[in-house]
């Protein structure tokens, strides 16, 4: 059985969540958006997508960080039997009309973690394309090398069932990296699809909550830790 729904983390996405939730529901029936505690403006705008049936609207209390929510997202996913789940970020900087490829992927190969890779424009912030260069790279010496293409893209289809079972521990930027990591150790392919990527302005609504500094360190302290977990697991031969 294939039964996808899309889960949308937000966080403080007032003008973009709508329009990112219609663009997704021409191709996904079921579409969960999860507030990760976001203040009036964002709050609101999640609930009106709830009340006119739009959408799930799934309120964090807090905010707990981008992994918390998409965690929040599986399981509320598992409780109502969807197979997989499409995630995409709430602040419409995807391609979504890709979303039937990754669909058709999924479904031919639902044990695979479908994962984009991502094609730029002159939009991408040069901190952000030299922090990928680098994850990207450790990622690859933590899975064996040439299986990911790109680690922290939010555009993906996971098979729920694998996703949930990896276990990641982050809650915050550092999660995207940390699950596919730990769902490749436990056998999950992976399928690399190419995807158009522009980062909106601020006029546009665009908005980045990725901390230089705290999330640089989360990711950082990550990767050491992959990293000795595989040379840990290498040694024993597993």
């Amino acid at each position: 059985m294939f039964r996808p729904c899309a889960v949308i983390p937000t966080f403080e996405n007032p003008a973009t969540i709508a329009g990112v939730v219609e663009r997704v529901r021409r191709h996904v029936d079921d579409v969960i958006v999860v507030d990760d505690g976001s203040a009036e403006p964002g709050r609101l705008a999640v609930d009106a997508l709830g009340q006119a049936g739009r959408a799930q609207a799934v309120r964090r209390d807090r905010n707990g960080g981008k992994g918390a929510a998409v965690k929040t997202g599986f399981e509320t996913a598992r409780a109502q039997g969807f197979t997989h789940v499409l995630q995409v970020d709430a602040d419409g900087q995807h391609a979504l009309d890709d979303i039937p490829r990754f669909l058709s992927e999924a479904r031919e190969f639902p044990e695979a973690l479908i994962l984009g890779r991502p094609v730029y424009d002159a939009s991408q912030p040069r901190v952000r394309a030299w922090a990928r260069e680098i994850s990207t790279f450790w990622v690859n010496v933590e899975t064996g090398g040439g299986i990911v293409d790109d680690p922290q893209i939010g555009f993906r289809v996971y098979p729920l069932a694998e996703a949930i079972a990896a276990d990641a521990r982050g809650d915050h930027m550092e999660f995207d990296q940390e699950l596919l990591v730990r769902m490749i150790w436990a056998g999950t392919p992976v399928i690399n699809l190419p995807t158009r990527v522009r980062y909106l302005s601020a006029d546009e609504g665009g908005i980045s909550h990725y901390d230089l500094v705290r999330d640089t360190l989360r990711i950082t302290r990550l990767h050491v830790g992959l990293v000795s977990d595989r040379l840990i697991q290498k040694l024993l031969g597993r």
